[in-house]
């Protein structure tokens, strides 16, 4: 854990590489050392059809939502939101752009009573495959 889950307008997609998105964002979280690497899942979701404000083809949204386990601080919690959000601006960023993004994060705790993990990617990094 966690879980990075990019939520995006389709328009978004039309004018953006979301792979690269998703290497920037997964690369800011591990870089801030709260998740670790066979823990870490980044992704993105498309929303199409979706209309934003007056309907102008220049208005997007990407809202993040980053699932973890409970128990961290809430100082670690903002601080690593901040660093995935910023990420994400940078990359989708473009100054000779009409491209207008309105962006949003927020953390959800995972209930560990309420989830079952069955990871076999650690087992495969473990084993230097």
């Amino acid at each position: 854990m966690p879980h990075i889950i990019i939520e995006c307008s389709g328009n978004v997609a039309e004018r953006r590489d979301l792979q690269a998105l998703v290497d920037t964002v997964h690369a800011a979280a591990l870089a801030d050392g709260l998740p670790a690497l066979d823990a870490l899942r980044t992704r993105v979701h498309l929303a199409a059809p979706y209309r934003i404000a007056d309907g102008d083809p220049d208005n997007a949204f990407v809202a993040i939502t980053v699932r973890i386990a409970p128990g961290r601080e809430a100082d670690a919690k903002r601080a690593f939101i901040t660093t995935v959000l910023d990420a994400a601006e940078r990359e989708l960023t473009r100054p000779d752009d009409s491209l207008a993004v309105a962006y949003s994060i927020e953390v959800q705790e995972i209930e560990p009573d309420s989830r079952i993990n069955r990871n076999r990617v650690r087992e495969r990094m473990e084993a230097g495959r």
